[in-house]
C-alpha cells in the first residue's frame, strides 16, 4: 500500500503530465484558434475513464471531456479491442461530446499488458464545415447542418495511420492544412501524456498505478464533501436568461436552477428550465453538467485537486429535451452560451446560501465571430474570433476588465498576427468605459474591438448573446451594459443582428463589436469617493 507522500507524488507527477501535454499542443499547434486563442484542453484520466489531473485550461473542457470517454467506453468502443498503439477521436456531442467544433482524442496507456490510464486532448478546430465558416451557423436548426460528425473511431490503429478517416476529414472542411496541423499536434500531446505515466509506472506498478488512481478521486471527494457540508441546508432557486435562439427572435431562453443543499450532497434541479429550441443555443448533458459542476466548487470555502472525485457529491436533475439536455438532432453549436448563463444562475442561487464567497454575473457569453475573406484568385482565409467582457463585482473587490471567466479561458489572437495572416484590420480595440455594473463595488468593463476588411469581398458570422438581457447585479448592485454590433459602411452605421451568417461585406467596411462588462455588487451609494475619482481619471466611468 501506498503512503500518503507516494499518493502526493504520484497526485503532482499527473497534473504535470497533463501540463507537459498542454505545453506540447500550444508548440506544434497550426491555427490561430488553438495556438493563439488557447482554445484547447490536456487530461490524465484513470483507467476506467474518470479525470485524474488536468491542465489549467478550458472548464467547459475539463468538466466534461470525462463523461465524453465513459460514455465512448460503455457505448461505442470495445475497451478489450482499444490498444495502446490506437487514438480514437470523435466530436459528436450525441455520443458524449459538446459541439462539433471540439475533436477529443484519447489513448489508452498500457503497463505490463494492463491498462492503467487515459490521456486525451480536446481542441476547438478552425473549422469542421457546416454552414458558415468556422462552423458556427447561427441559423442552423439541426446539427445536420452544422459540419462534419465524426463518429467514435480509430485515427490511429496499431500505431498506424487510418487513411481514410483523414482523407474523408480533409476533403469535408475549409482549412484542411490547419485542421489536420492541430489533430497531429493533439497526437503528439497523446504520447508526451502516455511516456510520462509509463515512466511513473515503470516506479510503482501497475497496481500502484491503479491505488493512486482510487484514492486521489477519494480526496477530492472528501473534501468537496466537506466544503458542502460547511454550507446552510436549504432550497435556493436562481433564473437568468438567454435573449433568443437566433430563430425565434422574441421568445426568450429561460435557464432556471433549484439547488439543494442537503449535508454534504448537493441536488440541481433544471426541470425548470425552456425546452429545447429551434436554433443552435441548445447543449447536451455533458456541456450543462460541466457548468454545474464548475460552480459547485467555484463556491467551495477551500481548494482542491480538481478531478473526477468532485463531481460525486453533485447531482444533475435534468430531464431529455430540455435547452440543457437536449434531444437528437437539435443543432448545439452555440452551447458555451447556454452553459454561461447556466452558471450565471447557479452563481445566482449559491450567492444565497454562501453570499460572502460569490460574485455579480459576469459577461456570461461567448462572442463568437468569423470573418471568411475572399481574394481576386478566390484564396480564402478564416479568422474565428472569441471575445470577452468584464467579470462581476466581488463583496470585497471591483470586477476585472476584460478577463476570460467562467467556462471558457481563453487568450486573445494578438493584433499582429491576425493582420499577418489574413488581409484584415484591427481599427480600434480597448476597454469600454461605462459598462459595468454600479455598485459599492464596480463591475469590470467590457470590450471594444473593430474589424476592417481589406479583401474584394468578405463573409461575416456572428453568434453571440447578452444583447437584451443584461448581466445581472447583486445585494442593490447595478447590471452592466449590454452588447452592441455595429456595421460602418461609407460613413453610415448600422446595427448587425448578433446571430447572423454569411453577412456580405466588402472592401472598407468595419464590424465594431462592443462586449457587456459585469454586474455591479452592493448600494452605488456606498462607494468610496476615492474609488469614483480613480475610475474617472482611469476613464473607466464618464457618466
Amino acid at each position: 500500500m501506498l503512503g500518503p507522500i507516494e499518493i502526493e507524488v504520484i497526485r503532482n507527477a499527473l497534473t504535470a503530465a497533463a501540463a507537459e501535454m498542454d505545453v506540447t499542443v500550444w508548440r506544434t499547434s497550426r491555427s490561430t484558434i488553438v495556438r493563439e486563442l488557447l482554445d484547447y484542453s490536456t487530461a490524465v484520466f484513470d483507467a476506467e475513464g474518470n479525470n485524474l489531473a488536468q491542465s489549467a485550461r478550458i472548464p467547459s473542457h475539463l468538466n466534461s471531456m470525462s463523461h465524453f470517454l465513459r460514455e465512448l467506453l460503455d457505448r461505442w468502443i470495445d475497451p478489450a479491442t482499444w490498444g495502446p498503439e490506437d487514438v480514437v477521436i470523435s466530436n459528436d456531442p450525441y455520443c458524449g461530446g459538446q459541439h462539433l467544433p471540439d475533436i477529443c482524442a484519447f489513448k489508452p496507456v498500457f503497463h505490463e499488458g494492463r491498462r492503467i490510464a487515459f490521456v486525451g486532448t480536446l481542441c476547438h478546430h478552425i473549422d469542421v464545415g457546416g454552414l458558415v465558416a468556422g462552423s458556427y451557423a447561427a441559423k442552423a436548426i439541426e446539427i445536420f447542418q452544422e459540419g462534419l460528425r465524426i463518429p467514435p473511431l480509430k485515427l490511429i490503429e496499431n500505431g498506424r495511420r487510418n487513411e481514410g478517416v483523414w482523407a474523408m476529414i480533409r476533403q469535408n472542411i475549409r482549412k484542411p492544412d490547419l485542421l489536420l496541423g492541430d489533430l497531429q499536434s493533439q497526437i503528439a500531446s497523446l504520447e508526451v501524456g502516455a511516456a510520462a505515466l509509463r515512466r511513473l509506472a515503470a516506479r510503482y506498478g501497475a497496481e500502484g498505478m491503479i491505488e493512486a488512481g482510487r484514492r486521489i478521486l477519494d480526496m477530492s471527494e472528501q473534501a468537496m464533501r466537506a466544503a458542502i457540508s460547511r454550507m446552510p441546508d436549504g432550497t435556493y432557486e436562481f433564473t437568468d436568461w438567454l435573449d433568443d435562439d437566433g430563430i425565434d427572435l422574441d421568445k426568450p431562453i429561460r435557464l432556471h436552477v433549484a439547488l439543494t443543499i442537503q449535508g454534504d450532497g448537493i441536488s440541481v434541479d433544471l426541470s425548470g428550465c425552456s425546452p429545447q429550441v429551434q436554433g443552435p443555443t441548445n447543449a447536451t448533458l455533458a456541456s450543462s453538467n460541466a457548468a454545474v459542476m464548475f460552480a459547485v466548487m467555484c463556491a467551495c470555502d477551500e481548494p482542491f485537486a480538481a478531478n473526477a472525485g468532485c463531481y460525486r457529491p453533485v447531482t444533475t436533475i435534468a430531464p431529455e429535451g430540455l435547452v440543457v439536455n437536449a434531444r437528437h438532432p437539435a443543432p448545439v453549436v452555440h452551447r458555451i452560451a447556454v452553459t454561461h448563463r447556466l452558471l450565471n444562475a447557479m452563481f445566482g442561487a449559491l450567492h444565497q446560501a454562501v453570499p460572502d464567497r460569490i460574485p455579480a454575473a459576469y459577461y456570461g457569453n461567448s462572442y463568437v465571430c468569423t470573418f471568411q475573406t475572399v481574394a481576386e484568385d478566390a484564396r480564402r482565409e478564416v479568422l474565428v474570433e472569441i471575445e470577452i467582457g468584464g467579470t462581476g463585482a466581488h463583496p470585497a473587490k471591483d470586477g476585472v476588465n476584460a478577463l476570460s471567466a467562467g467556462m471558457h479561458n481563453n487568450s486573445n489572437i494578438p493584433i499582429e498576427m491576425i493582420e499577418a495572416q489574413a488581409p484584415l484590420t484591427v481599427t480600434r480595440y480597448g476597454l469600454l468605459p461605462d459598462s459595468g455594473g454600479t455598485g459599492e463595488r464596480r463591475g469590470g468593463l467590457g470590450l471594444l474591438r473593430e474589424w476592417r476588411v481589406d479583401s474584394p469581398r468578405c463573409f461575416f458570422t456572428a453568434n453571440m448573446d447578452r444583447f437584451v438581457h443584461a448581466p445581472y447585479g447583486l445585494a442593490d448592485g447595478g447590471p452592466a451594459s449590454v452588447g452592441r454590433l455595429v456595421l460602418t459602411r461609407g460613413g453610415e452605421e448600422s446595427p448587425l443582428p448578433p446571430k447572423s451568417d454569411n453577412v456580405p461585406l466588402q472592401r472598407g467596411d468595419r464590424v465594431r463589436l462592443e462586449t457587456s462588462g459585469g454586474g455591479g455588487f452592493g448600494d452605488p451609494a456606498r462607494r468610496d469617493p476615492a474609488a469614483r475619482a480613480r475610475d474617472a481619471a482611469l476613464g473607466y466611468v464618464t457618466r
